[in-house]
């Protein structure tokens, strides 16, 4: 038909606004959502509970369809949306086009509503074993969070703004976030973010009901581990971005918006360990509770500091105050609704087993001390400069010196007690057994550790703590499950297993993270072509610039040729990339990777005559960070996938599991 070709270009010259209306029913759904399921939950009707779900995944297909429109956009390269002309470009690769997408703070929102309402639906989806009026409470509160994100993106932060006329090019993305790391590390943190909603959402439900029993936080416990897996796993991508990408050789910086990704891990790890505690034994379940609270509250304050423009760094995306404000009622109301919740519905007393001075519990609980300790120290530690800045006392810096010595204090006892936690038994324990246990390998950790003091070129001290803590921890957690296999039962759930492969992980990591800033070596200097550096055993022979084209960028690629004891092991090829919209300059280092032995060489500036500045960096141990953080990831994963979260409890744990 004549008319039919016109037509399709007419409807998809109007997709923008076609996601405009899908996010307006969204805020519908949502609104829904809210409304009706605790609203039926309070009355007992029914027919109002059964809407939390089918609300829950048409707000998850209309946000969908607005995610679907916007990445439709940015590979079109349709500049008439604000957004897309501010983010992209006609040069920019296919690749970057779509992960454009989540590369400013519009999408990087939408993003994460599309991430929450994925949490939605699958909570909706998989909960048909709870209560009716538990299931409506908890997509009731799910639902309100998931109005107040969509209220934020529509009214201050559309994506959909057109941009008329429309320019012919755009402005491009930031040329930091034109690399692999783009492509999954803000997904998997916004995940770990996102996915806190749900133990959050079933700690009110918890309070608007008026108990918490085994079947509930059974049933919520894996939800919390996969979000603490994501979490964990889109920190560490993002240390091993900012390590290869920015050429400063770091993998942490205690930047304040990498400190606000890593107060919610802090304290979802305490949550973890605390649900156990409450689901096994009926103990701490008032504490639990406020860690759900705190660990979500903490997400939501994540996201005030990376949107609001109260700080300077390349995380952050936004400078908006009006923005900054949504955000600070938003989180104002969520965090002071739910303390207020919280004072007038916790439980006022425990009913779970007793325990003494010296059992499993006591260490649990000691564990959680400590975590939330460490979250306090990085918030104060975060905060404190900008109120100091708000309340006319000056510009205050806080830096490494500050959270490097703080979080070693609180966190050496945690790595002391590591291994006696599986090795403990709960309610009463008899000090000398797991002491008993443990006592070799605290012999071969302080022998190792000697051993290493001798050998360290230099730091001994620090390198002799670091091989010591990690000898202990990952002998100590390999002791309980040598004995638990040669018990009766000869066996190990996969919660077990998950234990053991995170308690390693903490073992790798610390080794990693101490061993690493103790024997980092960097220089840089001033090389012609044909002159060599030498680090130690390290030589690097200059051999000159040339230039190559990139498929947006001009780049000086240095030819620098790495060897070992005189032998030549292969040509590093660090840049100085030149990106043709807006001529913004990157540094990309170039690595030579190995388990014990990273080498790093990046370009500096050009000196003339061909001589250039180059910095080299040798990183022993720099990857054991990295692993360490995946064995973490694992090891929770899999206690998730234990098939006992999935059973129903017994009438025994009905009866015995604490009311409050």
């Amino acid at each position: 038909m004549p008319g039919t070709w016109p037509a399709a270009q007419g409807v998809v010259a109007m997709l923008p606004e076609i996601g405009q209306v899908a996010l307006l029913l969204a805020l519908v759904a949502a609104l829904v959502q809210v409304i009706m399921p605790l609203a039926g939950a309070h009355r007992g009707n029914e027919a109002w509970m059964a809407l939390a779900r089918p609300a829950s995944w048409l707000q998850l297909g209309m946000v969908a369809i607005a995610y679907a429109i916007l990445t439709w956009a940015f590979i079109q390269s349709d500049f008439s949306v604000r957004y897309v002309a501010e983010n992209s470009n006609t040069l920019l690769p296919a690749i970057y086009r779509i992960t454009a997408v989540w590369g400013g703070h519009e999408g990087s929102l939408l993003l994460w509503m599309l991430i929450i309402a994925v949490w939605n639906s699958a909570v909706a989806h998989w909960s048909r074993s709870l209560p009716p009026r538990v299931t409506a409470r908890v997509l009731g509160v799910m639902g309100a969070v998931s109005l107040g994100f969509l209220a934020f993106m529509i009214f201050t932060s559309n994506p959909f703004d057109r941009l008329l006329p429309a320019p012919l090019e755009g402005r491009d993305l930031n040329p930091l976030l034109q690399d692999p790391g783009m492509i999954v590390h803000p997904p998997l943190l916004y995940v770990g973010y996102a996915g806190f909603v749900v133990p959050f959402a079933f700690a009110i439900a918890a309070l608007l009901d008026g108990k918490v029993d085994a079947r509930w936080l059974r049933w919520t416990r894996p939800w919390t581990n996969v979000a603490w897996a994501f979490l964990t796993m889109g920190i560490m991508l993002g240390s091993w971005w900012a390590y290869s990408e920015l050429g400063w050789g770091g993998w942490w910086f205690w930047d304040p918006v990498e400190n606000a990704s890593f107060m919610p891990w802090l304290a979802g790890a305490a949550l973890i360990h605390s649900q156990a505690v409450t689901e096994k034994r009926g103990s701490f379940h008032g504490w639990t509770l406020l860690l759900a609270i705190a660990t979500f509250s903490l997400s939501l304050l994540g996201a005030f500091l990376v949107r609001s423009g109260v700080l300077t760094s390349v995380h952050t995306f936004a400078a908006d105050p009006s923005r900054g404000l949504f955000i600070l009622l938003f989180l104002g109301i969520v965090v002071g609704a739910s303390l207020l919740l919280y004072a007038l519905r916790a439980p006022d007393n425990e009913s779970g087993r007793p325990f003494a001075g010296a059992s499993r519990e006591t260490l649990l609980l000691v564990n959680n001390l400590l975590l939330v300790a460490a979250t306090a120290m990085v918030l104060l530690g975060t905060l404190y400069p900008l109120l100091a800045d708000a309340l006319g006392m000056g510009k205050i810096s806080v830096g490494p010196p500050y959270f490097g010595l703080l979080f070693i204090i609180l966190m050496t006892p945690l790595v002391i007690l590591v291994p006696f936690g599986p090795l403990t038994r709960w309610q009463r324990e008899e000090p000398s057994r797991p002491l008993r246990m443990l006592a070799p390998w605290a012999v071969l950790a302080l022998v190792v550790g000697a051993v290493a003091f001798f050998r360290a070129p230099h730091s001994q001290l620090k390198v002799a703590a670091a091989v010591a803590a990690g000898v202990w921890v990952g002998f100590g957690t390999l002791r309980f499950a040598w004995s638990r296999l040669r018990s009766a039962s000869g066996r190990m759930s996969p919660e077990m297993w998950g234990m053991v492969l995170g308690h390693l992980g903490i073992a790798v990591f610390v080794v990693g993270a101490l061993v690493v800033g103790a024997l980092d070596t960097e220089r840089e200097v001033a090389l012609a072509p044909g002159q060599t550096l030498e680090v130690g055993r390290h030589q690097f022979r200059f051999e000159g610039v040339e230039r190559v084209q990139g498929p947006n960028y001009l780049a000086d690629r240095g030819n620098v040729m790495y060897l070992r004891d005189g032998r030549e092991v292969r040509m590093l090829h660090p840049e100085k990339r030149h990106f043709a919209s807006g001529g913004q300059v990157m540094t990309k280092a170039s690595i030579h990777p190995s388990p014990f032995v990273d080498v790093y060489a990046a370009l500096g500036e050009p000196l003339g005559g061909g001589t250039w500045a180059v910095r080299a960096h040798i990183k022993p141990f720099v990857r054991w960070v990295w692993a360490g953080a995946i064995l973490m990831a694992i090891g929770a994963i899999l206690v998730a996938f234990d098939r006992r979260f999935r059973r129903q409890p017994r009438q025994r744990e009905r009866q015995e599991a604490p009311a409050t």
